[in-house]
C-alpha cells in the first residue's frame, strides 16, 4: 500500500511520521523544493523519494500518484498533524467496496491545532460542496482511493485547489464518498503549514479553490 506524502520542508516531522506507518504501507515522499534536507531524511527512514520541481500541492500529489505502484493509494500530509495509524480504517472501506473515496474529517485533538481562519475557509468551501450533493464537512488532507480511478478523474489544478477539484470531479462521476473522523494535532515543531499556518496562506488556498469552483 503506497502512501503519498507531499513534502515541502518537513524534515523535522518526517522521522516520526514515517515511523508511524502501519506494517505493509510504503511511503512515497514527493519533495516539492525543500531546502531543509527533507529528501535525505526521508530516504534515511526508508521512504521512496521522488522530486516535483513545479511548486504546488496538486503538482506534488499528482507526481506521487504517478510514482505509486499499489492499486489503492493513500495521500497524507507529512507535517505530523495526522496519524498514519488512521489509514487502515479508510483503506478497509474502499477495499471492501463500500465507498469509492474515503476522506478524513479533521477533529482537533487539542486547542490551537486548527487556526480559526483555516476552519472558517474550510467551512465555507465544504458548505458549497454539500449544496452540490457531496456529504463532506472538510476539504481534508487525508484520502484513500484506487490509483487508476484517481488518475482518470483528470484533475487539472496543481496548486491548493487540487483537493476541492478532486471532490467536485468525484461527485460528478457519482463516486460514493465517505468521511471518517481523524484526530488533527498541532504539526511537528520546526514545520509550518503552507495553508493554515498564516492568514495569507489560507487566503491563497481559498483563492485557488474559488477558481476551481468557477
Amino acid at each position: 500500500m503506497d502512501v503519498v506524502f507531499p513534502c515541502l520542508d518537513e524534515a523535522a516531522a518526517l522521522p516520526d511520521v514515517l515511523a508511524a506507518l502501519p506494517p505493509g504501507y510504503r511511503a512515497v515522499v514527493v519533495d516539492n523544493g525543500s531546502s531543509d534536507g527533507s529528501p535525505e531524511v526521508a530516504r534515511a527512514h526508508g521512504a521512496t523519494v521522488v522530486h516535483e520541481p513545479s511548486p504546488g500541492y496538486g503538482a506534488a500529489v499528482h507526481t506521487g500518484l504517478l510514482a505509486s505502484r499499489s492499486q489503492l493509494v493513500c495521500v497524507l500530509d507529512a507535517d505530523g498533524s495526522l496519524d498514519p495509524g488512521e489509514l487502515p480504517r479508510l483503506v478497509e472501506a474502499v477495499a471492501c467496496g463500500r465507498v469509492d473515496l474515503a476522506v478524513g474529517r479533521r477533529v482537533p485533538a487539542e486547542r490551537g491545532a486548527w487556526p480559526w481562519h483555516a476552519r472558517a475557509g474550510n467551512a465555507v468551501l465544504a458548505g458549497l460542496l454539500r449544496r452540490r450533493g457531496l456529504p463532506v464537512r472538510d476539504i481534508g488532507p487525508i484520502r484513500v482511493a484506487y490509483r487508476e480511478a484517481l488518475l482518470e478523474l483528470n484533475i487539472t489544478d496543481r496548486r491548493f485547489g487540487y483537493p476541492l477539484e478532486l471532490l467536485l470531479r468525484a461527485g460528478a462521476a457519482n463516486w460514493r464518498v465517505q468521511e471518517f473522523d481523524v484526530a488533527y494535532k498541532p504539526r511537528a515543531a520546526g514545520t509550518r503549514s503552507k495553508v493554515s499556518g498564516s492568514v495569507r496562506g489560507t487566503l491563497r488556498a481559498v483563492h485557488d479553490m474559488a477558481g476551481v469552483l468557477r
